[in-house]
């Protein structure tokens, strides 16, 4: 095998971890939310279960910020504080997925027969508004940790989190 083939190799491999790290993140973040909705439904006798729905509602977003990497976006303040950086990132790809949802929800109205200016009349801008907060405070802690690994290096963030030292600081077989 070429030298070529083995990076792509690694590449797609790399790629489809930083996918699958993405999507359980989101995944646990948004079936977390729709358990707490399920709880407080239940009160008012209301049965509500969206596991589906969550899971791929963190496939796409998933896709929509690995998509926005590619672009390059949120690179801006990376020369600045890791708490600027992180909030940053999570403000520009925050906006990315509330646009995307806005988008998409535009799409959909016109995909079953609406037209365009009654499907951007009849969009309830509070509510993406209220999850575009929700998004925003969920990619806090995902782009901290990624900025946290972007200036530690792979290996040494790998060490940090993953593996077991003892209280001298060592390695843990």
């Amino acid at each position: 095998m070429s030298s070529a083939h083995l990076d792509r190799k690694q590449k797609i491999k790399h790629e489809f971890w930083e996918m699958t790290w993405l999507f359980l993140y989101l995944a646990f973040f948004f079936c977390s939310l729709v358990i707490y909705d399920t709880l407080l439904l239940k009160q008012y006798q209301v049965a509500y279960w969206s596991f589906g729905f969550a899971l791929l509602n963190a496939l796409v977003i998933t896709k929509v910020i690995m998509i926005g990497e590619y672009a390059k976006l949120g690179k801006r303040h990376e020369d600045k504080s890791l708490f600027v950086s992180t909030v940053w990132k999570a403000l520009v790809y925050g906006l990315l997925v509330f646009v995307f949802h806005i988008v998409e929800e535009v799409v959909k109205r016109l995909i079953h027969g609406a037209d365009i200016t009654h499907a951007s009349r009849a969009l309830r801008i509070d509510q993406f508004a209220g999850r575009a907060i929700v998004v925003f405070c969920t990619f806090i802690p995902l782009f901290a940790f990624r900025e946290f690994r972007r200036v530690m290096g792979e290996e040494d963030f790998r060490s940090l989190v993953f593996e077991r030292k003892d209280k001298s600081g060592q390695d843990v077989a």
